[in-house]
């Protein structure tokens, strides 16, 4: 057993077992199902609902294949499921309140099919608060087991068919990974990849250390595996993720860091496109840039959050960066691959932001230019650092610079999503269009593009010429 970091992470040969033990419980919860099944005349429905980010979405493609395995049918209506399970996220406040109103629909279609179990997993159940809310407040809910518990959902999938009586499982660090289990991806031809798990930033608005635990990489060969497994499944683009990629490998004895890994996983035969997120400024090293630079499979795009453009700010959120070294990283950047996308995360009304630390962040977003900006009005974490600070900004005043900074955004957006219009980029093409004759998909640069064609296009990479610019998105024409 390592302890290294403060994770109990368990031996590869005990991982193995606990892997090989959880298909045990896959097989008994199909053998199950079938029963159930057979008595109702139809086959079981699943249903999972996801809030949050990719790492959420990756852990729901778990959980959906895990259901598929055990013979449910999934649907995207929740009110015709046996089983919902909301898989949630609590970075921000307004997340949290969306799980308990939809919570409150659930109730209502409940009290009509007695037997349907609902579930809750993800971010939110790490929260002792919240799980003893829902404890008191929505005795309705049968399941409720957090991030650490997920290797163990085929278990507490048995034990919930079984026991019939409401289950509570929730763990402080991952013991096991849940990398075997099976999984069923949104999109066959493209897929997100975990190489890490937790952080170790403590930015001090973020509740996501508390939640996710502390950072733990995977080992390099076992995510070379799973990538080559993949191109074998017919996957042309992978997404390598974590909560900061960019500090992949500090837990491990390998010396491989995540420049080392992006190389590797660049030379697996079958993989076309390389993205990768979230990337933490502090950690952006010129290796990684010059790997991105050298090599074609690695999208021209990348999401590195900024959070505020006032050095006061960015110091009081812990960030371990200032302004000038933020468009440092830019201006490098940008030497290396002129064409690259730039997109941020930023953060209006942190506690004490004062007139002039928002003008500088106004300022910070006409000098780099970014593709297009995720803004959000700070929310207040319990737990986290933050939350105890003096000075919180008025709503009102915050909105009011919310709404400020959005137009300044799309200003920024307009002018450099626009630069690619005329030219001939290469689409993945991802799903058909609502508008009849067009399918959508997205350029390297992570720009979505409306094209003419049909759903036999969906996988393939095509040459599209650029028409026209949108805002954010384009139109365009197949090059034949």
């Amino acid at each position: 057993m390592s302890e290294k970091w403060g994770i109990q992470l368990r031996s590869d040969e005990e991982q193995n077992g606990e892997a090989a033990r959880q298909m045990e419980f896959v097989d008994e919860a199909r053998g199950l199902v079938a029963e159930l099944s057979e008595q109702m005349g139809r086959q079981l429905i699943s249903h999972i609902t996801t809030f949050g980010c990719q790492m959420n979405a990756r852990d729901s493609e778990k959980l959906r294949g895990i259901f598929a395995a055990a013979g449910f049918t999934d649907t995207d209506n929740e009110d015709e499921a046996d089983i919902v399970i909301y898989n949630t996220c609590t970075v921000r406040e307004n997340a949290d309140e969306h799980v308990y109103g939809r919570l409150g629909h659930l109730n209502s279609v409940k009290r009509k099919k007695p037997g349907m179990i609902i579930g809750l997993c993800g971010c939110m159940m790490q929260e002792q608060h919240v799980v003893e809310k829902i404890r008191k407040s929505y005795p309705f809910v049968d399941l409720i087991f957090g991030t650490h518990n997920l290797y163990a959902f085929p278990e507490l999938l048995v034990r919930t068919l079984k026991e019939k009586k409401r289950i509570i499982e929730i763990l402080e660090a991952t013991p096991y990974l849940p990398e075997s289990l099976p999984t069923e991806r949104k999109y066959p031809f493209k897929s997100g990849v975990n190489i890490m798990y937790g952080c170790n930033n403590f930015c001090t608005y973020c509740i996501v250390p508390y939640v996710r635990g502390r950072e733990i990489s995977r080992k390099s060969a076992d995510i070379i595996q799973e990538c080559e497994k993949l191109a074998a499944d017919g996957v042309r683009e992978v997404m390598l993720l974590g909560q900061n990629v960019n500090s992949y490998g500090k837990t491990l004895d390998e010396g491989i860091g995540f420049a080392g890994l992006l190389d590797a996983v660049c030379k697996v035969d079958g993989i076309d496109r390389v993205r990768f997120m979230t990337s933490h400024p502090k950690d952006l090293s010129d290796e990684l840039i010059d790997v991105m630079a050298g090599n074609p499979k690695v999208c021209r795009h990348m999401h590195l959050p900024v959070q505020s453009g006032s050095d006061r700010i960015l110091k009081m959120m812990n960030r371990h960066y200032d302004r000038e070294h933020y468009r440092m990283l830019v201006e490098n950047l940008r030497h290396a691959m002129p064409d690259i996308s730039l997109t941020t995360d930023i953060i209006v009304g942190f506690p004490g932001e004062t007139e002039e630390d928002f003008e500088d962040t106004l300022s910070l977003v006409r000098e780099v230019g970014f593709d297009s900006a995720y803004t959000f009005l700070y929310s207040v974490r319990t737990g986290t650092p933050a939350a105890k600070m003096e000075n919180q900004v008025p709503y009102d005043v915050a909105h009011a610079r919310f709404d400020r900074l959005l137009a300044e955004v799309k200003v920024s957006a307009e002018k450099m999503c626009s630069r690619f219009e005329g030219q001939v980029h290469n689409v993945l093409v991802e799903e058909k269009n609502r508008q009849p004759g067009l399918v959508t998909g997205r350029i390297s640069h992570n720009l979505v593009v409306h094209l003419t064609g049909d759903e036999s296009m969906i996988g393939q990479i095509v040459p599209v010429r650029l028409i026209q610019c949108k805002g954010f998105y384009y139109l365009g024409e197949p090059v034949r």
